[in-house]
């Protein structure tokens, strides 16, 4: 049993350049957390399920940490996520960087950790 959350948006201040820290740009996150949520869905509760705002603030709350490198962001994202929620039984965390500095033309960068 799997949930999504699929595409968040974020305006956050990552990125080893000094104008990346200033300027800031867009990062999208998705995730993705195996875990037995059967009695929820059963039972129609809450309880036995993972609230989706809770999880959006861990995630938010990450993103407003300015790091070098977006692997090092979705490292801490799934650690914080794993924390709060030790039943999910895998996780994976994908952090996008929205036109990143290269010279020519890439929509984004991504990066996937699992744990």
């Amino acid at each position: 049993m799997q949930i999504l959350l699929e595409n968040m948006k974020f305006h956050a201040f990552h990125g080893v350049l000094p104008e990346e820290r200033v300027v800031g740009g867009t990062y999208t996150v998705t995730v993705k957390m195996d875990f037995d949520f059967s009695q929820a869905a059963k039972y129609d509760a809450l309880q036995g399920t993972i609230n989706y705002s809770d999880v959006f603030d861990l995630i938010k709350e990450e993103m407003r940490q300015p790091s070098n490198l977006i692997e090092h962001v979705a490292q801490r994202i799934l650690d914080a996520i794993k924390k709060a929620y030790p039943q999910i039984d895998a996780l994976e965390v994908r952090v996008s960087k929205h036109r990143p500095p290269v010279a020519g033309v890439l929509d984004m960068a991504t990066v996937v950790v699992n744990g």
